[in-house]
């Protein structure tokens, strides 16, 4: 069938999420039955209103290392009141084929508009692209994004934990917030760069795990005085025993999910803080919000991601100019000593609207750390770990 192709990105942005629009841009100009290649200027906003972007002569290579969604995005969830209006822009222009790049709310809006569009008879090539900082996709190894935004937390835990070790006579103990509203693998991300015991961080909360506060405040205590400071690393979604956030949230998003961090007005870094100084008055310590950063950041992108985001946005447009529809591309990992992928596919309606934690083999017994199989999960996707001097090892002189 021949027709126009047209893209979206929707949700928040990665740093490579505009590797997997390169990627489609690229494909579609070569495929004789995509007659252009349009974007949706801010995701479904611009496919429900007719706002597109010629993207024929877009800068592919550029757009590779491009951080933030160069087309615009936006959180918008199609229903029966508005895919009936997508349909009809989907015929105005003859638009045969649709590649909606996200995550699982992305994933779901392409799935419906996909089965509407064949439950009304219209021909239409309609595929997901995954992305998504958290890695809460199901079915696929991981998502792009995940890697650079893993690598962006894990350093920046790294280095501040540094700083408190270096600073733990002023301030002894350290909490970075994390997004990730349902799955802590970005929490979970900085255990990948730990070599030994007292590197941090030293406590993970995670929202797989229920938020126990005798225990956080007896493991942190343990941490203390093995340490002598605490760094400790918090997912934005973590709920306590009753199912109830931690940071307190009452404000939902227009797909039902729980808003954390700035959006929701509360801050749990800032419960957790408050926690510890309840137990323990005479100490000081620092919190540490990154929000949206680690989406964007693209001083810290991981070479593999970037590659692995253009190849899934290629083989989505393969797929659907090949008469293919109704699925999202995968990352697979193939077994061997070595870390090697082939992308693949699953269908949207297993993953739209779905969220994958992570697997209770990767969380400690104690639910505030890891087990060392999640090494060997995290540890391709983070890049190489910075070397630090450490003056710890040098000759103390003995007091006369």
């Amino acid at each position: 069938m021949k027709g126009i192709a047209v893209v979206a990105q929707t949700g928040g942005p990665t740093a490579v999420i505009n590797s997997s629009l390169a990627g489609i841009i690229s494909q579609c100009l070569k495929e004789e039955n995509v007659e252009e290649v349009w974007g949706c200027h801010f995701g479904m906003k611009g496919l429900l209103e007719e706002d597109f972007i010629d993207l024929t002569n877009a800068p592919v290579d550029l757009l590779q290392q491009t951080p933030g969604s160069a087309l615009g995005s936006s959180r918008i969830k199609l229903n029966t009141e508005n895919i009936p209006r997508v349909l009809e822009v989907f015929k105005k222009y003859n638009i045969r084929y649709f590649f909606g790049i996200g995550g699982d709310d992305t994933q779901l809006n392409v799935y419906e508009v996909e089965k509407y569009c064949k439950e009304q008879g219209y021909e239409l090539g309609g595929m997901g692209c995954p992305k998504t900082v958290d890695n809460d996709l199901p079915l696929t190894d991981h998502t792009p994004g995940f890697p650079s935004a893993a690598r962006y937390t894990a350093l920046s835990v790294y280095q501040g934990g540094r700083l408190t070790q270096d600073m733990q006579k002023v301030d002894q103990f350290v909490i970075y917030q994390t997004i990730g509203r349902s799955a802590g693998w970005l929490a979970a991300a900085p255990y990948g760069f730990k070599e030994k015991e007292s590197d941090p961080p030293h406590i993970i909360l995670m929202p797989e795990t229920p938020f126990n506060e005798d225990k956080f405040v007896e493991f942190f205590k343990e941490c203390y005085d093995k340490y002598g400071f605490v760094s400790i690393i918090t997912g934005e979604g973590v709920m306590d025993e009753d199912g109830n956030p931690v940071s307190a949230t009452k404000v939902n998003d227009d797909f039902g999910n729980k808003e954390f961090g700035a959006m929701g007005g509360v801050s749990v870094g800032m419960e957790i803080h408050k926690i510890i100084t309840k137990h323990f008055p005479d100490m000081r310590g620092e919190f540490q919000v990154t929000e949206s950063l680690p989406m964007c950041a693209d001083d810290r992108t991981v070479d593999i991601d970037v590659k692995e985001a253009f190849e899934l946005g290629v083989k989505a447009v393969e797929l659907a100019a090949n008469g293919e529809s109704g699925f999202m591309t995968t990352i697979e990992c193939l077994e061997g000593p070595e870390y090697k992928t082939r992308i693949g596919k699953v269908p949207l309606c297993d993953v739209g609207g779905k969220q994958k934690p992570i697997p209770a083999k990767y969380i400690a017994e104690n639910g505030m750390d890891m087990t060392p199989a999640f090494n060997e999960y995290i540890r391709p996707l983070l890049g190489k770990k910075p070397e630090y001097a450490d003056l710890s090892v040098l000759k103390i002189i003995e007091k006369k």
